[in-house]
């Protein structure tokens, strides 16, 4: 197979699926991924993709998953004749009723724009995508992020809370003084990548999205793949957070222009993922 070692991972050009059968059962501690959105994107008209293909590829990933860990699918429709496809929702309940997959969460990327593919004259601007967040059994890891300014930071909680027949009873958290920031909601509210001479791949990745996913659902030192790597985004983010990573193009002018880019932000390989998983294998 084709591949390049590079800081803390291994960048592969290759079809994902071929690269998968390759890794063994349950040692992919956190998937994020943005597969091909219907026929919304061309990729050099390099991508065949349909609901066969998808269910190769999610068997895969829910295989090499760890017990615990999480896939984040971000994905959207298309609109045909009038209609949204609906594809986003299938692959969810594909991933939960055929493999057994939690649905954890249900996110929403909320882009702040306008960016779709379409027309207005009949329906609003779509301005969000997504973020389906499954986890294999429970979750090992949850790292909130806490940035959501509290308009009333400063007081004391007080008040109550309601049960669920109606009645209400004192909140556990009464008197304890509230933090100037609280937890993230499930809608997270970014900007997508603007469009620049240097942005070579048709849907990339804003880094800072696939960064807070990877503080939120795992650990330094763990393990993360992208089987769509397109322009390497995912790998970066891994290297910023000191996580190890496998990254996965089949198109090879995308591959090699991703790992152009992560050499610009790098230095060459310090830590192999792929070694140590070939050791856990065979041990």
């Amino acid at each position: 197979m084709k591949y390049q070692n590079l800081q803390n991972g291994r960048f592969y050009w290759e079809d994902c699926i071929n690269v998968m059968k390759e890794i063994p059962d349950d040692v992919i501690d956190l998937t994020i991924t943005s597969p091909p959105y219907d026929n919304l994107r061309t990729y050099n008209n390099s991508i065949q993709w349909d609901l066969n293909i998808f269910k190769n590829v999610a068997v895969e990933i829910s295989r090499i998953t760890k017990p615990g860990g999480i896939i984040v699918w971000n994905v959207g429709d298309e609109t045909i004749k009038g209609s949204e496809t609906g594809t986003s929702f299938r692959q969810a309940l594909f991933f939960k009723d055929e493999y057994g997959l939690n649905l954890h969460d249900t996110m929403i990327w909320n882009k702040m724009e306008f960016s779709a593919v379409g027309a207005l004259q009949t329906r609003y601007a779509p301005v969000f995508e997504y973020m389906f967040v499954f986890s294999k059994g429970k979750l090992n890891t949850f790292n909130p992020i806490k940035d959501r300014p509290n308009k009333t930071f400063g007081r004391v909680n007080s008040g109550t809370v309601r049960n669920a027949d109606g009645s209400t009873k004192k909140g556990s958290m009464i008197g304890i003084p509230i933090n100037e920031f609280g937890q993230r909601h499930n809608i997270w509210e970014m900007n997508g990548v603007k469009s620049r001479k240097d942005n070579f791949h048709p849907a990339p990745f804003p880094i800072q999205l696939v960064q807070d996913h990877i503080i939120s659902w795992s650990n330094e030192n763990n393990l993360v793949l992208d089987p769509f790597g397109g322009s390497g985004t995912t790998a970066i983010a891994a290297i910023n957070t000191n996580r190890k990573w496998i990254c996965i193009e089949k198109d090879e002018e995308y591959a090699n222009k991703a790992i152009e880019r992560i050499k610009n932000h790098y230095t060459p390989l310090k830590l192999d993922p792929w070694a140590q998983i070939e050791a856990n294998a065979n041990s």
